[in-house]
């Protein structure tokens, strides 16, 4: 069991702050197409990963990054620098 959190505009596109979620994926780009298959909210949120950055525990992660001995996950936009 892996905790997703969405924030800015993933989470209002899939319309959940975070969620438990039973996975078998091996790694976040697994994690993203099982997502996008489950309803057309995710579908809509991922449609486009080159506009998403990833976290596994609190570090900025690449889709490719392997989930294994992971709790937590978010998704999010880049962040601009004011």
């Amino acid at each position: 069991m892996i905790e997703v959190l969405y924030f800015a505009w993933v989470r209002e596109r899939i319309g959940v702050p975070r969620e438990k979620v039973e996975t078998g994926a091996a790694t976040v780009a697994d994690l993203v197409e099982e997502l996008k298959a489950r309803e057309e909210r995710y579908a809509a949120a991922f449609a486009d990963v080159s506009a998403l950055r990833v976290a596994l525990d609190q570090e900025l992660a690449e889709f490719s990054a392997p989930l294994s001995g992971v709790s937590e996950v978010a998704f999010f936009p880049p962040m601009t620098g004011g």
